[in-house]
């Protein structure tokens, strides 16, 4: 399988827990936690939403496509 998101490397970056992503845009932590390992991804909307938590640009959690 594929990493098609950043999320598990911008949480790192940005010191914050699953856990605490999850409550920023009312998850369960484990949907987060199932867009963290890229067994599951987020719809655009959320994305953006998680984005803006994390206050980064919603390119930053996307993988690089010529990577894929």
């Amino acid at each position: 399988m594929k990493d098609y998101n950043r999320i598990r490397v911008v949480l790192a970056e940005k010191k914050i827990s699953v856990g605490e992503l999850a409550e920023m845009i009312g998850r369960h932590r484990t949907v987060v936690s199932n867009y963290v390992n890229n067994k599951t991804q987020p719809s655009i909307e959320l994305l953006y939403k998680i984005a803006e938590c994390l206050k980064v640009n919603v390119h930053d959690l996307l993988e690089n496509p010529d990577k894929l």
